[in-house]
């Protein structure tokens, strides 16, 4: 018996002791080594050497030559020093006038290059010792503008309930809030705002003085200026590259950051070097909670903007959807200033360079209806209409996730991959597959993802002046019509009013439908009276020759619980005719009390069903459901009635002579 180097035993008729077929090596080199595939050993004499190896620089930056920016003459130690500067000055603490001492990178990977790239900015060069606090001498890491697979490892070491789900996503809570808190929301009223603002009954403004606000952002930067690390992302909002916003998010977690990365419009590196000082900066101390002995607070929960000072301050909640609105709140305010409409809608494209804007309430199908395979998506919640024609202010899509399914929205489907941040689902703990009907958690969970997961996505997110502007509703009490055609004193009425129906269960566990009002289809995000909204809309309407349609996707036939859903493809098919421009040529009739011109036929939809009335047996319960709701959009319009547009009253008398007369 010999052994056969592989450590068998082999017998002398060549077979193993186990039985098996002996392993024999050939001799294939002249020299008697036996072949094998091994390559050189690393070059690396210790583990750490090793892993050193493993990751390499990223590409160059942009070469310096022939950039015509204002950055384009320094070197690139002298550009860093001067991006930390600038984010030193963002996290400056207001008494003691200085920011922290920045330096780049994961306190974890202790690094010996951070005594060589601090910065503490001075503005006095004989500073008291007296000003000196322990966060004065330490340094802050800064993770600034990771990529989402840095952001991933981040979450996962650090964060508590971070989880990679069985399609890639990255699995987030948001803690105690799972979603936004408009009654915490505070707006410094200060002698310019006090004019140009919605204030009072109806408005979402409600108001907080400077000195409040300072409180607030001190806490708060006192409190990210206390960790070890902060999360640094310097973005953009607005695809328009004239009227874009530079955004900066300080945040203490990696799932805002991903969050942020998605959801603003990223920036090249090149773009990102001459970034410069943002327009606008976001101060996310969601896991600290305001202070409730201070002036102005109702809760331990605070979201306060500062338009003068172009600041936002996030305590008490980590719901990442509160950035993003935030932001829109901001746009809303600054858009208008440069006559640039700012839209809480979806929007999308045909081939034919057709532009579609779509506005609803939650529940409505304005998602649904945008995202539509034969059309390019140009955005799905938030829009800009200049007088070069419509763009996106975002970068990315937040999706509801409740009951989501492949076959009814194959595109959000697909899209929540790796990148995707999934909020508060549930998920099998073994596969990681997410079961989206599961509301454990909230019923509103969401997937944020950038724009370009969507395969139909128009990039850049800009199109031509829309044709069409479709108001969805889904009306629950069964009498609006499945179609109307608006004329623009009606459009800017039912803009205004910004209506749909709910169905919600009363203590006896009876449905009622409730009808719901939001100022243009987005109440809890705009800035200045309603009305400058809608007299804006109308005139690029007027301009730009575009039509306005009100479309029910409610109930038919009787209100909820006796006449039934609009079917989705009647919807489809309506939306079609208007898209291809059928629809304008269609033959109209009016219909009493709020006027509506109703089209008699629409190709591939039960002529009967376009008006009401013949779909309802009952006559007389039709007649007195459609007076119901039509004191109901009178009663709201109340609100809206003594606020003048311009010099004379002309305007707002039209457009209350466009609602329902009875």
């Amino acid at each position: 018996m010999a052994s056969n180097g592989n450590g068998s035993v082999v017998n002398g008729n060549g077979t193993a002791r186990n039985g098996l077929p002996a392993i024999h090596t050939h001799k294939k080199h002249a020299n008697g080594i036996c072949h094998d595939d091994s390559v050189p050993t690393v070059k690396a004499k210790t583990i750490d050497e090793l892993h050193s190896l493993q990751k390499k620089k990223s590409a160059p930056t942009t070469p310096v030559t022939g950039s015509q920016t204002p950055f384009a003459t320094l070197s690139e130690q002298e550009r860093q020093k001067q991006q930390l500067q600038s984010i030193s000055a963002s996290l400056a603490s207001l008494t003691r006038e200085t920011g922290p001492k920045v330096v780049k990178g994961d306190p974890a990977k202790k690094s010996g290059t951070q005594a060589h790239h601090h910065h503490h900015h001075h503005h006095h060069v004989a500073t008291p010792t007296i000003v000196v606090s322990d966060s004065a001498l330490k340094f802050t890491h800064v993770l600034y503008n990771l990529s989402p697979a840095e952001l991933y490892e981040q979450a996962i070491k650090y964060e508590k309930g971070s989880f990679i789900t069985s399609t890639g996503a990255l699995a987030t809570l948001s803690g105690a809030k799972t979603g936004r808190s408009p009654r915490d929301k505070r707006v410094v009223k200060d002698d310019v705002t006090d004019n140009e603002l919605w204030w009072g009954k109806g408005s979402p403004n409600i108001e907080m003085d400077e000195h409040t606000f300072m409180v607030n952002r001190e806490r708060a930067v006192d409190y990210l200026n206390s960790l070890d690390k902060v999360f640094v992302n310097d973005q953009f909002l607005n695809w328009d590259p004239e009227n874009r916003i530079k955004v900066r998010i300080v945040s203490a977690r990696a799932y805002h950051s991903l969050f942020m990365h998605n959801m603003c419009i990223r920036p090249t590196p090149e773009e990102l070097e001459n970034f410069g000082t943002p327009d606008f900066t976001i101060y996310n101390a969601g896991q600290f909670p305001c202070n409730r002995y201070t002036h102005y607070m109702t809760s331990s929960t605070s979201i306060d903007l500062n338009l003068a000072r172009r600041e936002m301050v996030i305590l008490g909640t980590q719901y990442a959807g509160e950035m993003k609105k935030g932001l829109f709140s901001v746009m809303h305010y600054l858009m208008p200033k440069r006559q640039i409409l700012s839209l809480h809608s979806g929007c999308n494209m045909g081939k034919d360079g057709d532009v579609a804007l779509f506005f609803g309430l939650s529940g409505t199908g304005k998602t649904t209806l945008s995202t539509d395979h034969n059309r390019y998506l140009i955005g799905d919640d938030e829009h800009c209409w200049s007088d070069k024609g419509v763009s996106n202010i975002e970068g990315g899509c937040y999706a509801k996730c409740i009951d989501l399914c492949r076959e009814k929205e194959p595109d959000i489907w697909n899209a929540i991959r790796f990148g995707t941040v999934l909020e508060n689902v549930v998920f099998d703990e073994h596969s990681r597959e997410v079961d989206y009907e599961d509301k454990s958690v909230t019923e509103n969970t969401r997937a944020s993802y950038p724009i370009e997961y969507i395969p139909n996505a128009k990039l850049p997110c800009v199109g031509p002046h829309p044709k069409n502007v479709i108001l969805l509703a889904c009306d629950a009490f069964g009498v609006l019509p499945p179609v109307s055609k608006l004329n623009l004193a009606q459009t800017m009425y039912h803009f205004i009013s910004g209506y749909t129906a709910l169905v919600a269960g009363t203590e006896d566990g009876i449905k009622e439908p409730t009808a719901t009002f939001s100022a243009c289809f987005g109440a809890a995000f705009i800035m200045l009276h309603p009305t400058k909204y809608a007299a804006m809309l109308a005139e690029k309407m007027e301009k730009h020759g575009a039509t306005g349609w009100l479309v029910n996707t409610g109930w038919s036939g009787g209100r909820y619980g006796y006449g039934s859903r609009i079917k989705l493809p009647y919807t489809r098919k309506i939306i079609d005719a208007i898209h291809s421009g059928s629809l304008l040529n269609a033959e109209y009739k009016k219909t009493e009390i709020f006027g509506f011109e109703i089209p008699t036929e629409v190709e591939g939809v039960p002529s009967e069903i376009l008006d009401p009335i013949n779909t309802w047996s009952d006559k007389k319960a039709y007649k007195e459901t459609l007076l119901k709701l039509a004191g109901l959009f009178k009663k709201n319009f109340e609100t809206f009635t003594n606020h003048k547009i311009g010099k004379d009253n002309k305007l707002t008398e039209e457009i209350l002579a466009a609602g329902p007369v009875f």
